[in-house]
């Protein structure tokens, strides 16, 4: 019998089938051969009765997998959605532009979700259409939602239908509240903001999938890594930003990382005094370009 794993917790494996949810342990041989089963896996299992538990197994195998990711420890992901709330708090750009390097690496697709549009006034039209602009241009899409209003819902669950999902981003943007309305009943836990820091409390406490539908998986992750992917040095990063790609090959120097150069040689950076590449994106870029340089010092 082959199923998904969408939760573990304690040594146990809650395996999603066709028959039903079963709770499985996996066999000793994994642990002699270092492996460990992920939320996300597909695996073989067999039933194995239990006088006091309805559905028992033991996972036998552990199917190919076609991604991982670290933090979360999940894998077989098709897509990750991004969640930042439009305001309550802000957007912080480069913390988008940090986890899009994470799924870029890994050729995860991505949606960003900015949630909250309820508390956007008319002054901030130019704010959205500047979001969606730099989105656009970075070749990622871009939606605006109200996670607890039923009139999103049909569009939200459309974008993740017949896939496994990754919800992410920082405590308090409604990533909990979005995934309650998917599943029409408050299955995860949600957190009220601090006034004092607009943050939320991060109230999920381990990696676990829900079924919304067949074969549609969604995620609410524990925590949002800080990290940059091992692959990233400060010399490549450049070539994680789509919209700096038509324009590199008009730099003077082919060593180019549009940072230190003088504008006069970087094309770039003329573009972004242009206003051909946003310079919110641009200055976050310059942003994880210097963390990474920092990074580098210290080992």
């Amino acid at each position: 019998m082959v199923g998904k794993i969408i939760k573990g917790v304690g040594g146990f494996y809650y395996v999603h089938t066709k028959a039903g949810i079963y709770e499985c342990h996996a066999k000793g041989l994994f642990r002699n051969k270092k492996e460990k089963p992920l939320v996300g896996d597909m695996v073989e299992i067999c039933p194995v009765p239990d006088s006091e538990k309805e559905l028992c197994g033991q996972i036998l195998t552990i199917l190919e997998r076609k991604n991982s990711l670290i933090r979360p420890l999940v894998s077989n992901i098709d897509q990750a959605v991004l969640v930042f709330s439009v305001k309550s708090p802000d957007p912080s750009f480069p913390l988008i532009d940090r986890f899009l390097l994470h799924l870029e690496v890994r050729e995860i697709p991505c949606l960003i979700f900015f949630n909250k549009k309820d508390l956007l006034e008319e002054e901030d039209s130019a704010f959205v259409e500047e979001i969606k602009r730099i989105y656009q241009e970075a070749q990622i899409p871009v939606y605006f939602f109200q996670g607890n209003s039923n009139a999103d819902k049909e569009k939200i669950f459309s974008l993740l239908e017949g896939k496994t999902t990754v919800f992410s981003g920082p405590s308090g943007v409604g990533k909990s509240t979005m995934i309650n309305l998917l599943l029409g009943e408050e299955r995860m836990e949600t957190g009220e903001l601090s006034e004092k820091i607009s943050r939320g409390k991060n109230t999920t406490r381990h990696a676990e999938f829900f079924a919304i539908a067949e074969d549609s998986y969604v995620l609410d992750t524990p925590g949002f890594t800080s990290l940059f992917p091992p692959e990233i040095s400060p010399e490549n990063l450049r070539y994680f930003y789509p919209e700096f790609e038509k324009f590199r090959e008009e730099c003077h120097y082919n060593s180019c990382v549009h940072v230190g150069e003088r504008t006069v040689d970087c094309a770039v950076k003329r573009a972004v005094t242009a206003g051909e590449i946003s310079e919110l994106r641009y200055e976050s870029y310059r942003k994880l370009y210097q963390e990474l340089i920092e990074e580098r010092k210290q080992q």
